[in-house]
């Protein structure tokens, strides 16, 4: 055992195993005991930003809905560290036309874009209507899409 190496690993703060390997001749202690370090991880790892786009294009060509006011609702809304309405640099919102784009850089879960988005859709009274939807084609892009009622009455109908 080499005291000086392991007290100079420590001091260096590195975090170290130890992978003993006895191989004859026992002579050399460097190949007796091999030292694996891993440097610990001090700093915070900078999050990927999450993107996440709500396609309004249905109900507002329908003029159902006003993506402005929809936007300035998420603005207002959103929770960032249990706080409504403090985005900061951490979440952006931007509206295209008739898609709202939240990019987050701390932890925000899709679901709960969803549960803003209907919130806001029962607040203006629309929610009997409207429906938010997960996109096939991409998973971070929810869709309103009207319910499909005419389908309903054909079934109440043949009943």
């Amino acid at each position: 055992r080499r005291p000086d190496l392991f007290e100079r690993l420590v001091s260096q703060r590195l975090c170290w195993g130890l992978l003993v390997s006895v191989s004859p001749p026992l002579s050399n202690l460097a190949t007796m005991v091999q030292v694996v370090a891993k440097k610990k991880n001090t700093g915070v790892q900078k999050r990927k930003a999450q993107t996440f786009v709500i396609d309004c294009s249905k109900p507002v060509d329908d003029k159902i809905m006003e993506i402005a006011s929809f936007e300035k609702f998420l603005q207002d809304n959103i929770k960032v560290n249990g706080k409504a309405g403090a985005l900061g640099d951490s979440v952006r919102i931007s509206r295209d036309k008739s898609k709202i784009s939240v990019t987050a850089e701390v932890a925000l879960a899709k679901r709960y874009l969803k549960y803003l988005t209907k919130k806001y859709l029962k607040k203006n009274g629309v929610r009997d209507w409207l429906r938010v939807i997960a996109s096939n084609k991409d998973r971070s892009v929810y869709e309103l899409r009207y319910f499909n009622i005419a389908d309903n009455e054909a079934e109440e109908e043949d009943e």
